[in-house]
């Protein structure tokens, strides 16, 4: 088994560790895309993230890892198995990270279908591919850039709906694919084209970190890791273990997690006023504040939460100005949500006021 390097001993790089545990509280957010130059810990901290997730029960001969607390997302077998009155063993794992290679075909991907059986046999025989392997766990792209855009596509269509769908010749199978997708890429190997970039949830911009003493700390963590794996691993197990607690906590509290409509003003009008194209952007920032305050272990989001949200769905969705750099955007971004939250503030203290009598209006305009 490989020796993987503490997810809460990298140095830095807290935006892109924060959007990979918002992904990790609620799959549904949609993924997110780190972008940066390379040795910058992009696969690292993917890799890290898989290995402090909270274990999960699946049923035993399951290639689907079906949850067995919610049996309507049981694949058609797992459903007739149970009809017919079968129990099933539950056993519990740890959370799967799989890594899709550049070279993946969409049947390696998506996985197969056995016409000829079906045709002669009347059998409907599937082998399960990378989603299935995936699902309730971490789907990694590296290179993503590099993929071929028809799969990427499938991939996020896959996880914003969280199953996956196949049809051959009339016959048809699906399974559940819920999984936490990330992809990373180096932008100066091309870029994303927009349609698919869009359509990543969350995207982060990373740098190698320039500052001497966070570099001497990196290099000295490193030295440590590679001289001794298994002390440097027990060092950082408390801290392991408490993140994996957070992350397990936040996951039950999110259900739980309320807004208010002066929370979805705050939302329209920031994402409105920058232009943004589409709706996608709305959602994302809901569905992330909700995971953050559910991971600061609030049961309602905040302004705080809404700005955390929004400097990770909207700087690959913002139409910057030619020389404008992201620390640029994210500064207008702040300022702009403030400006929101001011009008907000604005508009619901005039709402909050008595409506003025009909008389009052008249004489008011009869004054004019």
């Amino acid at each position: 088994m490989a020796i993987i390097f503490p997810f809460t001993a990298i140095v830095g790089q807290d935006r892109m560790k924060r959007a990979l545990i918002l992904n990790a509280i609620y799959p549904q957010i949609g993924g997110v895309l780190i972008r940066g130059e390379r040795g910058t810990a992009k696969s690292t901290a993917a890799r890290a993230l898989a290995a402090i997730l909270p274990e999960i029960d699946v049923i035993e001969d399951d290639p689907f890892s079906c949850d067995p607390a919610h049996p309507a997302s049981f694949t058609e077998d797992l459903k007739r198995r149970a009809a017919a009155g079968e129990s099933f063993k539950i056993v519990r794992r740890k959370t799967r990270f799989v890594n899709l290679p550049v070279s993946a075909t969409e049947d390696r991907v998506v996985g197969t279908l056995d016409i000829e059986k079906a045709i002669q046999k009347g059998e409907k025989h599937f082998e399960p591919g990378v989603l299935a392997a995936a699902n309730r766990g971490v789907l990694y792209v590296d290179e993503v850039n590099l993929l071929d855009d028809h799969v990427v596509d499938l991939l996020l269509d896959v996880a914003a709906m969280g199953v996956n769908v196949v049809e051959r010749e009339g016959i048809s199978f699906s399974h559940p694919a819920r999984f936490v997708l990330i992809g990373s890429m180096n932008p100066e190997e091309g870029d994303l084209r927009p349609q698919l970039l869009d359509r990543f949830a969350l995207c982060v911009d990373i740098m190698g970190i320039r500052d001497p003493r966070a570099r001497m700390t990196i290099l000295e963590r490193n030295l440590a890791f590679e001289s001794d794996p298994a002390a440097f691993l027990k060092a950082w197990e408390p801290y392991e273990k408490a993140l994996t607690l957070e992350i397990a906590e936040a996951r039950e509290r999110l259900p739980s997690v309320k807004h208010t409509q002066r929370d979805l003003a705050t939302i329209a009008n920031l994402v409105a006023s920058l232009g943004v194209d589409g709706h996608r952007a709305d959602l994302v920032i809901l569905k992330t504040a909700r995971a953050h305050a559910a991971l600061m272990g609030r049961d309602a989001i905040t302004e705080q939460d809404i700005l955390l949200a929004a400097e990770l769905a909207l700087p690959h969705r913002l139409k910057r100005h030619p020389f404008q750099d992201t620390e640029q955007a994210m500064a207008t971004l702040s300022e702009k949500l403030q400006q929101i939250e001011q009008q907000t503030q604005a508009q619901a203290a005039a709402d909050s006021q008595p409506p003025t009598p009909p008389e009052a209006t008249t004489k008011k305009v009869s004054r004019g």
